[in-house]
C-alpha cells in the first residue's frame, strides 16, 4: 500500500523531481538534493481557490454563524482544537468533520429542542484553517496532515507516527514551491534528532519524504519509465 501510494507521489511530481530523492538504502547521506542549506526559503502564498461544495470543517477554521432574526445567537466562531464550537445556550457544538450544511441542521435540532421554533440558521466557511502537509516514504502512517500553528520536520515526521525501521533518518527531502518552482532540500534527520543541525520549518503544501527500502522498488520504475528534465535546488 505504501508502495502505491508513494509512486502515485513521483508521478506527480515527475519527470522534474525523479532524480531528487535519493536511491539506494544505504543508511547514509547522498543524492543530488542538497544539505545543509542554511536558507530554504518560504514557500510561494497559497493561491486562493473557492472551497469544494462538500467541504468538511477543520479545527481553527473560522465559520460565520447566522441565526435569522437573533442577533444575540448570530456571529464568527472558531472551530477548537478539539473540533467542537461554543454557542451560546447550548453549549459545545461537535462541528469538525460535518459540512456547514450538516452543521446548519445539528444548530437547528439543538436550538428548537428547547429556544426557537423553527430556526432558519445557515453556516459559511470565513476562513478555513485546513492546511496540509504530505509526509510519504518510510513512515508509519504516511498521509496528509493539518498545519495547525508553527511546525517543524520532527513535528512533522511525528505527526506520521515516525520513521520506520527500514528509514534511512539520514536521507530526508523537503520539497516546496518556492517562485513558482517545485524545489527541493535534504535534511539529515538523524543529525537533527542529536541537536547536531537546526530543525528546519515545515509550511503547508510542503512534501517530505523519508528514505527507506520500502520506496526502493518505486524509485528504480520512475527512474526507468520517466524522462530526466531538470533538477531543482533551493534557493540560497
Amino acid at each position: 500500500m505504501l508502495r502505491c501510494v508513494f509512486r502515485r507521489l513521483l508521478i506527480r511530481l515527475v519527470p522534474t523531481l525523479a532524480v531528487l530523492v535519493v536511491a539506494g538504502c544505504a543508511d547514509t547521506r547522498g543524492g543530488s538534493i542538497p544539505y545543509n542549506v542554511t536558507s530554504f526559503g518560504a514557500p510561494d502564498t497559497a493561491t486562493v481557490v473557492p472551497l469544494a461544495p462538500d467541504y468538511r470543517i477543520a479545527p481553527m477554521d473560522t465559520l460565520t454563524v447566522n441565526v435569522y432574526r437573533v442577533q444575540d445567537l448570530s456571529g464568527d466562531y472558531i472551530v477548537d482544537l478539539r473540533g467542537n464550537i461554543s454557542m451560546p445556550l447550548v453549549g459545545d457544538v461537535a462541528a469538525a468533520g460535518k459540512t456547514p450544511e450538516q452543521l446548519s441542521q445539528l444548530l437547528k435540532q439543538q436550538y428548537s429542542a428547547k429556544y426557537l421554533q423553527d430556526p432558519d440558521i445557515s453556516i459559511a466557511i470565513k476562513e478555513s484553517a485546513a492546511r496540509n502537509v504530505t509526509v510519504d516514504g518510510a513512515v508509519a502512517k504516511a498521509g496528509a496532515y493539518p498545519v495547525i500553528g508553527p511546525m517543524t520536520l520532527i513535528q512533522a515526521v511525528a505527526l506520521a507516527g515516525g520513521t520506520t525501521d527500514s528509514a534511512n533518518p539520514h536521507r530526508v527531502a523537503v520539497f516546496r514551491t518556492i517562485q513558482g518552482q517545485r524545489q527541493a532540500a535534504a535534511f539529515d534527520l538523524a543529525s537533527i534528532r542529536h541537536g547536531e543541525m537546526p530543525d528546519p520549518a515545515i509550511y503547508p503544501g510542503d512534501i517530505v519524504v523519508v528514505d527507506g527500502s520500502a520506496i526502493k522498488d518505486a524509485l528504480k520504475q520512475v527512474f526507468q519509465t520517466s524522462p530526466l528534465l531538470a533538477i531543482f535546488r533551493p534557493v540560497l
